[in-house]
């Protein structure tokens, strides 16, 4: 007596959500587009773009303000660090390190933003129409 052979199985990723998952009251008010699901995007936008606001005018009051600074004050292209112009070194060697803090910044703070969002949603309970 042979074995048959098991039949062969593709496997194309992660196991797919099942549709029977019980989805907490505020994704089901998000999905269903209510006013109050309206409220929950409406402040999780809101505090999103605040952040991407105060990254940008860091950004700005820094880095952007740096060539008007020395157009302002043209004596300040002469001073050197050594052999190099401190205008370089500014702009050219520490305004990198700045940019890779202020994305981490950026992104650490969207991701706990977006954690406080979820945990606001799954907190939500429904209202009992008895």
């Amino acid at each position: 007596m042979s074995e048959q052979p098991q039949p062969r199985v593709r496997v194309t990723g992660p196991p797919r959500r099942r549709a029977d998952v019980v989805r907490s009251a505020g994704t089901r008010e998000i999905d269903a587009e209510t006013a109050l699901g309206e409220v929950f995007m409406r402040s999780l936008l809101r505090e999103q773009l605040v952040l991407a606001m105060r990254v940008l005018a860091a950004l700005a009051l820094t880095v952007g303000l740096l060539p008007v600074l020395f157009h302002l004050f043209p004596s300040l292209g002469e001073v050197r660090w050594g052999p190099v112009p401190v205008a370089w070194l500014l702009l050219g060697v520490l305004t990198y390190p700045w940019l890779v803090a202020l994305g981490w910044f950026y992104v650490r703070r969207s991701e706990a933003n977006e954690r406080d969002f979820a945990d606001l949603v799954g907190s939500v309970v429904p209202e009992n129409p008895t």
